[in-house]
């Protein structure tokens, strides 16, 4: 039996309209006027908006760190919590760790993820050690559906590589059909500052900031568009904070370069005088860093004038008890990353209520173009007819505000804490089964699926 969801407005990457969607078989069956046929079970969402599922691009789930403990948020809470926010796919940073083949980085995560995530869930593979057998298990890795790949510039003595790296992995990565995610953030500079930050006994969360400045990112990212331009790769920059490091993206585009930019909610919402909330300053310690409020703007306006791509989260949960506040000391050994899987849809959709940018400009970062640029559409983000029925019903005259006590993130604690959101999420199907409705969830049962993805495409 189909089911219709009526009267509803369709917000899709190309525009928002009065259509009725029409879902059998777990995929849309049909979008527009009297797509109801007898024996169909027709709801009525009049009011609502109807949205493709959400994709966060990039998530760090159950992710062990060097000293033996993991985040807080496994796959399966993870998921849950991405889920109950609206999306309904996930793309995890999988890891290939210094002596592991890239095989054994995908088999890791495979065990971590396999059966437990109760949304879609697909993989990215981070790259640590760049050999020639990685090179050699490039394409293989490709042919698994896993069509992009990481690399960082910072991090120095762990997840750091050089240039010579960047520009080498740049070209095999293209050839074999991927596409290169990147960190940007100057390594060497950020180790040379918290060498003397910590030497000066400056050693508290709130010297965090000033250990990586602005400054270290945009020059990084200056820097890998440079690399690229001479390879003629694309390349994907992730979690960009600050604005000055988006119009470099955006000339670099300009001038010709396949460039992508990819943003995050705590860069859109949240700013750098956190970092003087005393212990609470842990809290926040990410990199990059939050940044001014000064940036927040150009940010926004980048997104809505499509020049930014993405908005993903990053989402990487530490408990603040436990974890974050075990290193108040040393600014350098806190756990870096915020939880925000859960959160981003709502947090858009406030951007969209306060005029910083339109419902299908909203679309397009948090679905349509992770979607197309990972491969995935038009099998994920658009409600058009072949699609998975992915799809989220939004009360724009509802009313969420964001808080620890009420979130299925598994961490004592969110930076979005108190922030209103002029709406709710009344229900979130994925592939036509409704999951959550009114706050809770429908079952028990992880219902995600492995997505094997294609190659990376344009925006939408």
């Amino acid at each position: 039996m189909a089911v219709v969801l009526a009267g509803g407005i369709v917000a899709n990457p190309d525009g928002a309209y009065r259509a009725d969607v029409r879902i059998e078989g777990g995929v849309i069956a049909g979008v527009g006027a009297g797509v109801a046929q007898d024996g169909d079970c027709v709801s009525d969402v009049s009011g609502r908006y109807l949205l493709p599922g959400g994709i966060d691009a990039h998530t760090h789930f159950d992710l062990p760190m060097p000293d033996g403990t993991r985040t807080a948020d496994s796959f399966s809470t993870g998921t849950k919590a991405a889920l109950a926010g609206g999306t309904t796919c996930v793309i995890d940073y999988a890891t290939q760790f210094k002596g592991e083949s890239l095989r054994q980085g995908m088999e890791n995560w495979h065990r971590l993820a396999d059966g437990k995530c109760f949304c879609d869930y697909a993989f990215h593979l981070a790259i640590t050690d760049w050999n020639e057998s990685a090179r050699g298990e490039l394409p293989g890795v490709v042919l698994s559906g896993v069509t992009s790949f990481k690399m960082y510039m910072a991090y120095k003595g762990s997840l750091q590589v050089d240039d010579g790296v960047i520009y080498d992995a740049l070209r095999r990565v293209t050839d074999a059909g991927g596409l290169l995610c990147v960190h940007c953030e100057n390594g060497d500079v950020i180790a040379a500052r918290t060498a003397e930050l910590l030497q000066e006994g400056r050693t508290g969360p709130e010297y965090h900031p000033v250990s990586r400045p602005a400054e270290v990112e945009t020059e990084a990212v200056s820097r890998l568009l440079a690399i690229a331009s001479l390879t003629g790769a694309p390349v994907y920059v992730v979690h960009v904070s600050a604005y000055a490091s988006m119009v470099k993206i955006i000339e670099a585009k300009a001038e010709g370069v396949r460039a992508f930019a990819e943003t995050c909610p705590q860069y859109l919402c949240l700013d750098d005088s956190l970092y003087a909330s005393g212990r609470d300053a842990a809290k926040y310690v990410c990199s990059p860093p939050l940044r001014g409020r000064e940036n927040q703007g150009g940010l926004w306006a980048s997104l809505r004038s499509g020049l930014a791509d993405v908005v993903a989260t990053d989402h990487c949960s530490f408990d603040f008890a436990g974890q974050k506040d075990r290193c108040l000391d040393n600014f350098s050994m806190i756990p870096n990353g915020l939880p925000g899987v859960e959160s981003r849809l709502l947090l858009m959709y406030k951007g969209v209520a306060e005029g910083r940018m339109s419902l299908p400009a909203m679309i397009r970062a948090v679905s349509g173009n992770p979607a197309a640029i990972f491969g995935m559409y038009p099998r994920k983000g658009a409600l058009i007819p072949g699609a998975d029925a992915d799809v989220v019903v939004l009360n724009p005259s509802g009313r969420t505000v964001i808080s620890s006590g009420t979130q299925f993130q598994n961490v004592d604690y969110t930076p979005f804490e108190g922030i209103e959101v002029p709406a709710s999420i009344d229900s979130v199907y994925l592939r036509g089964a409704e999951l959550f409705r009114n706050g809770k969830f429908l079952g028990d049962k992880p219902m995600g699926r492995y997505v094997h993805r294609a190659e990376s495409g344009a925006p939408v």
